[in-house]
């Protein structure tokens, strides 16, 4: 605990600080819920998000399993570009997807399976699922680490800054309290000599 001067300026550098940490808690702790609940709920869509990815790689592996002629898939289907915005959660700002923008070459519709089509619309969905799963990742490690932030400041004015300063002003209190004792006692002792020299005289 940092030393502090036992005088009435200290005393209310002390409460002013009480006061200012006791106004800005709640508002760290309310911040802090909204962010556990932000955190939570993009786990959620990550989960939705892996969950989909699973069948549609299922579902594009049973495709070629079952029609077993090959295809070269990324000679005919690449991501020419990622749109993302910004988006603001709690305070933070986080990457947010808003479109896969893709390229098709051409495939001769006579030379390949008929299930290419839906083949690539898969590949598509799939390619976007992904990317939004790499988005919600993003988020939720910019979230959480906020959070971490956050939850460090709640324990350090719970913790140590209210403690600190209610310990401060009670101990600076104690010393002008006795202060102010000892001076009454001296200003009696002083007026009683004063009245003994007084009558001497």
């Amino acid at each position: 605990m940092a030393k502090v001067k036992h005088t009435k300026t200290a005393l209310k550098a002390q409460r002013d600080s009480l006061r200012r940490f006791e106004r800005y808690l709640p508002t760290l702790q309310l911040k802090k819920q909204q962010l556990q609940m932000e955190v939570r709920q993009v786990e959620i869509r990550m989960e939705e998000k892996e969950a989909a990815e699973n069948r549609l790689r299922s579902g594009i592996e049973a495709w070629i399993r079952l029609f077993g002629e090959p295809f070269d898939f990324p000679k005919h289907l690449r991501v020419e570009r990622i749109e993302q915005t910004t988006g603001n959660i709690a305070g933070v700002n986080i990457p947010v997807l808003q479109r896969v923008v893709f390229q098709r070459t051409p495939w001769d519709l006579f030379e390949t399976p008929s299930w290419v089509d839906d083949g690539i619309l898969a590949l598509e969905e799939l390619i976007r699922v992904r990317t939004e799963r790499r988005f919600l990742e993003e988020a939720r490690r910019l979230l959480a680490e906020e959070l971490r932030v956050t939850s460090q400041r709640v324990n350090l004015f719970e913790k140590v800054k209210i403690p600190e300063c209610r310990e401060n002003i009670r101990v600076i209190r104690i010393f002008l309290g006795d202060q102010q004792t000892a001076d009454v006692a001296r200003g009696k002792l002083a007026k009683g000599r004063t009245i003994e020299k007084v009558r001497a005289a």
